[in-house]
């Protein structure tokens, strides 16, 4: 099949879960023999045309110049372009910024839309911004011929919602088997005894809980929050309130994988305070890198762990676990979440399912 993924940065992942998630998914595909392209922002890193068998195409992108309007007049360039490709199936990850534009996508092609979390939900945006998600939420689900859903509670969301089925295929993750103590040296922390986090500093995150319940413990050690902050008023914000905190550490955004994968397996405690959407690739790494996952209690992140986590909901919560928790008396939990990866949400797996998902939908049409 001929196959394009928009909605994205682009590939390699230097941003987030939509993109980690298609570098290894067109991979696969190119793999697997199908002519794969990602569409990929002029401002990405990567300038080459080919990345690992798949074709790269670059789209004008000017969000560093005008701000979030400018991801609006990418996706807009993006189809554009895809209209003149004649792709068998176009893959669409998300759809706030794409929805609107819904009448430019090609008629020839399969449109296969990632719905993503409840974006309306995110505590950042306004009322009216939040009014506008649900619109283009509608948009999204009317102009796509099939839906994908990452969690159980987006699917059954969309059901309710909607009145419409969608495929529920979650994200993977690479075992990871390979620690090397030297990384985490150079981020300053020891083995087992210091805590960490690992998101895009927004509110609906509950950074600010883990924060303060950090700062209310008596146990002082590191704490280490690895995500951009100098770019988002929230972060800006966050590390001024806590910049007394000599022990809580703001690391900025970490790309290395394996950087993030030693960080998450020596650490003592990984929270994890993702309220919004469906399976966080983040803390399906943290369950494969072998970490002692605190998750925020809500039906996204309870229907990935189960039982397999400690869960918080209060700044008091936090600072009963940062007192009085060891990795080390946790072995069963930590050894589940191992194995769910390993039986559950592969990458190997999670790519197959796609591909059967897509061959599936290419057939019907």
């Amino acid at each position: 099949m001929r196959i394009a993924i928009i909605g994205t940065r682009g590939i390699p992942n230097y941003h987030g879960g939509f993109e980690q998630f298609a570098e290894f998914f067109s991979v696969y595909l190119a793999n697997n023999n199908h002519d794969v392209f990602v569409y990929n922002s002029s401002t990405h890193p990567f300038q080459e045309s080919n990345y690992k068998g798949v074709h790269i195409i670059h789209c004008s992108d000017p969000e560093d110049k005008i701000g979030s309007a400018g991801q609006f007049i990418y996706d807009f360039n993006c189809l554009i372009d895809a209209r003149k490709r004649d792709f068998d199936i176009i893959l669409q990850l998300g759809y706030t910024s794409s929805s609107i534009w819904c009448k430019l996508l090609p008629k020839k092609s399969i449109i296969v839309t990632n719905m993503d979390g409840l974006e309306w939900r995110r505590s950042k945006y306004s009322k009216p911004v939040q009014h506008f998600l649900k619109y283009a939420e509608r948009l999204a689900v009317k102009s796509s011929d099939y839906l994908v859903s990452d969690s159980l509670g987006i699917q059954s969301y969309i059901r309710k919602k909607h009145n419409v089925d969608s495929k529920y295929i979650a994200y993977g993750a690479e075992l990871f088997n390979t620690p090397n103590i030297e990384i985490i040296n150079k981020y300053g922390v020891e083995a087992g005894n210091y805590n960490m986090l690992i998101a895009r500093l927004e509110p609906e995150n509950n950074i600010e809980i883990i924060l303060d319940g950090v700062v209310l413990a008596n146990e002082k050690r590191p704490f280490l929050v690895i995500g951009k902050h100098d770019t988002n008023k929230f972060g800006i914000y966050l590390k001024n309130k806590f910049k007394d905190s000599k022990h809580i550490h703001f690391v900025g955004g970490v790309y290395n994988l394996g950087h993030l994968n030693n960080l998450r397996y020596y650490s003592n405690l990984y929270f994890h305070g993702h309220s919004v959407g469906g399976t966080n690739p983040s803390l399906l790494e943290a369950m494969a890198s072998k970490a002692l996952v605190v998750a925020n209690e809500n039906e996204f992140n309870k229907g990935i762990l189960g039982e397999n986590a400690l869960y918080f909901r209060t700044k008091e919560d936090v600072k009963f676990y940062v007192e009085n928790t060891v990795k080390g008396n946790h072995f069963a939990k930590i050894e589940n979440s191992f194995n769910e990866i390993e039986t559950r949400f592969n990458w190997k797996t999670i790519n197959n399912e796609y591909l059967e998902f897509l061959n599936e939908c290419y057939k019907k049409n």
